[in-house]
């Protein structure tokens, strides 16, 4: 199977032929407001700023933003990443002393909406997740089919597959993160290497969920699966699949994915065979991942508060998503078309695309 990401060799968890549509016509058809961990306190030597922006990665932002306050990269704490191709606000955090310098500072397409002071800086993941206010234009279908595709994700889940802005224009991300892997890449910046590598992991990850939904499996466990809860965040084996059936499709746990590395151990049973057959699609085993650390990824999230309305043409959509989470696996279930992959830029550890969260997640 091809490194090259495609959104058609993915199972959608929903039926029927989706509205189609064109997104982001003009900017403001794509807003992101990250929802923050925790509001500043109002009091400490760092000072909180929220951000909207417009035509602007964050990382352009801050670059123009740190040379105007005369400040380090390293003093500046950003939760994640927002793209360029969308409105989008997010907090930041900067060091105290330059509050005066702040109100002098101008860029086309940012401006800042509030300040106020904490007790630490802001770190990266610092975020609950996003909310997102979509517009889909020039759709075939109906809004009506849109919203009942919608308050079915809502009721089962949504697959949590990494979306295309992990992997680059074209989708090649992945080719070149396993020649660095193999050792065999001429890519020297670690920065750059080390986010190539994660497309691997993600094509793998994606892989296995998608094998999960063609089987049935997608709001299912397993023996072997490493499953989460959803209130708490633990994650324990599940030895009698059976036994967890009901909490299952209650939505109150989900299997998860393995991100490969040295530090998480593979699935076994029955889900890590499925794991080994998703390995096998790339021709990959699990010791290609030793430079790595690894992680866990759930296999479904589930929206918050979504709401659908009805335009001329066709409709908007809003919707909140938990941190680490892509937009564009809600919006591919709606429209069913190829989502974002022709029409974004190719993907940097500086510009994380429309995801619901940072462009990393630890190193995973």
């Amino acid at each position: 199977m091809s490194l090259v990401f495609d959104w058609s060799a993915l199972a959608a968890s929903t039926a029927g032929q989706g509205t189609g549509g064109t997104l982001r016509r003009v900017p403001e058809d794509f807003r992101v407001d990250e929802v923050p961990a925790y509001l500043p306190s109002g009091e400490g030597e760092h000072l909180f700023v929220r951000l909207e922006k417009t035509g602007h990665t964050t990382s352009h932002m801050l670059r123009e933003l740190t040379a105007h306050l005369g400040v380090r990269d390293r003093d500046v704490g950003v939760a994640g990443l927002k793209d360029r191709h969308a409105v989008t606000s997010q907090w930041i955090s900067l060091p105290g002393k330059v509050e005066r310098r702040l109100e002098s500072f101008a860029m086309d397409g940012v401006r800042v909406l509030e300040t106020a002071r904490h007790g630490n800086k802001l770190a990266m993941g610092h975020l609950h997740g996003n909310r997102f206010v979509v517009r889909v234009r020039d759709a075939v279908g109906t809004a009506a089919e849109a919203e009942a595709t919608l308050n079915q994700l809502a009721r089962v889940g949504v697959p949590n597959y990494f979306g295309p802005q992990r992997f680059g224009l074209g989708g090649l991300n992945a080719e070149e993160g396993l020649l660095v892997l193999r050792g065999e890449s001429k890519i020297k910046d670690p920065r750059v290497r080390r986010f190539l590598t994660t497309s691997v992991q993600s094509m793998v990850f994606n892989r296995f969920l998608s094998l999960r939904l063609e089987r049935g499996l997608f709001a299912a466990l397993i023996a072997g699966d490493m499953a989460k809860k959803h209130d708490t965040g633990g994650v324990f084996l599940v030895e009698d699949a059976d036994a967890e059936r009901g909490r299952a499709e209650a939505g109150e746990v989900s299997a998860t994915g393995t991100l490969f590395g040295k530090k998480v151990k593979p699935l076994t049973l029955a889900a890590g065979e499925l794991e080994a057959e998703a390995l096998a699609a790339f021709a990959l085993t699990p010791d290609v991942f030793a430079s790595r650390r690894g992680d866990r990824r759930l296999t479904r999230i589930f929206l918050q508060e979504p709401q659908l309305t009805p335009e001329d043409d066709g409709f908007t959509v809003s919707f909140t998503l938990p941190k680490g989470s892509f937009a564009t696996s809600v919006l591919r279930e709606m429209m069913k078309v190829d989502i974002d992959t022709s029409e974004l830029p190719e993907d940097t550890p500086d510009e994380a695309g429309l995801e619901s969260g940072p462009a990393h997640e630890g190193d995973a």
